[in-house]
Parts: structure tokens; sequence; C-alpha cells
């Protein structure tokens, strides 16, 4: 599941080379994806972190909820410890980086299918560590971050991506006064007082696209 046309094109066409496997659907945002793969259960799911509507953490995290048996690689472009993190704790059966090569991203899969994680090798020489403090923290937050619910988040990121709580409501199925609710909680939570503050927000913690972490509860 990633949004840009580019790269899901060449993934589709990488995939359809292999005998063993089938590519049943793409999506280009993380909500259509979640409906998407309930319907059909896929065995695998190819997942980005930087999708629309729904970033790529919290559509693993409602994925594996409603369709456990379903495993998830991340492929993304980053590659820093918070958004590995991130991952680990959604659930995900490993995680990619974009510069991978096609041979390690088969390989991924197949080991995915047969209920194996993998990792790309960067990142596996750090996994021992990043676990041990996923671990260690259990469900507190790491030191800086902020808790916030899922739908929370799903707010936060509408919000940042410029929509209004009618476009939000309609998105969520739910009511424009809840959706005003969840913004009012957001604010408060966050000490931040106009939406602006909060797209800034979603930025630095990685929930539309980049650098700061943020623990979901």
């Amino acid at each position: 599941m990633e949004d840009h046309n580019v790269v899901r094109e060449g993934l589709r066409s990488l995939l359809a080379a292999e005998d063993d496997i089938e590519v049943v659907a793409e999506v280009r945002n993380g909500r259509a994806a979640v409906k998407l793969i309930e319907k059909l259960l896929p065995d695998v799911v190819i997942m980005d972190i930087a999708m629309p509507l729904l970033n790529g953490v919290e559509a693993t995290r409602q994925i594996l909820k409603l369709v456990p048996a379903t495993r998830v690689l991340i492929l993304s472009a980053h590659g820093e410890d918070e958004y590995v993190e991130q991952v680990l704790a959604a659930g995900a059966a490993g995680y990619l980086l974009k510069q991978t090569g096609a041979n390690i991203l088969v390989k991924a899969i197949r080991e995915a299918h047969r209920g194996g994680t993998f990792f790309s090798p960067s990142i596996s020489k750090r996994l021992g560590d990043l676990r041990e403090r996923s671990v260690g923290r259990g469900n507190r937050p790491r030191k800086g971050a902020t808790r916030l619910t899922s739908r929370e988040v799903e707010v936060l990121q509408l919000i940042a991506e410029g929509m209004g709580n009618k476009e939000t409501a309609a998105q969520l199925g739910i009511s424009i006064k809840t959706v005003e609710k969840h913004r009012q909680n957001l604010m408060g939570k966050l000490g931040i007082h106009d939406t602006a503050g909060l797209t800034r927000y979603a930025i630095s913690a990685g929930i539309i696209e980049t650098s700061g972490p943020i623990t979901i509860e």
C-alpha cells in the first residue's frame, strides 16, 4: 500500500514476475487499505509509513486488529529508530528500506508468509537494542512524547492534511461535534491552540511526514 503511482507500478511489475506471488490489490491511502484488507484477507501486505488519510503505523495497527492472520511488511524511506520502534509496537512482521534490492523484498515477502520476520540489514543490526528498549518501556511513552489515542491520531492527521471538521467527520464516520471534541482534546494535551500548530506537531511526530516520536495508546 503506497501513495506514489510510480512506486506502486514498479512493485507490481516486480512481484508479478514471481510465480508464487500474486498481487490482489493496491491502494494509495491507509484508510482504503484497512477496508480492502478486511475484505480480501491477503496473506502479506506491503505498507508505506507516509500514507494519506491514515498513516502506515496506525493502518498496520488497525489491520492486525481486524485481520490478525495477515502479515504486514513496512517499506519506507525512513530508517530512524523511532519509526522502527513504532512499527514493532504496531505488530508488523518486518521493516525494509526503499533502497532495498528487489531480491531482498521478495525474500521478505516469502519469509513473512511463512510466519517469520524480516528486516533490512542496517535495521537488523540495531534490532536487539530497539526491542530491548521497547520491552523495557512497556506501555510507557518515550520521554518527551505525548500519549494520544488512536482516534486522536486519526483526527490529527486529517487536520494536518487540511481537512475541516465536516470533512474529517465524513472520513471517520463520526459526528462533527465528536470531531470538535477530539480537536479540543488534542489542543489540551499538546498545549497547542491553532491548526497551524497541530500541523507542525503532526509533521514533527512523523504522523504525516517525518522526524519525531509519538506514542499511541
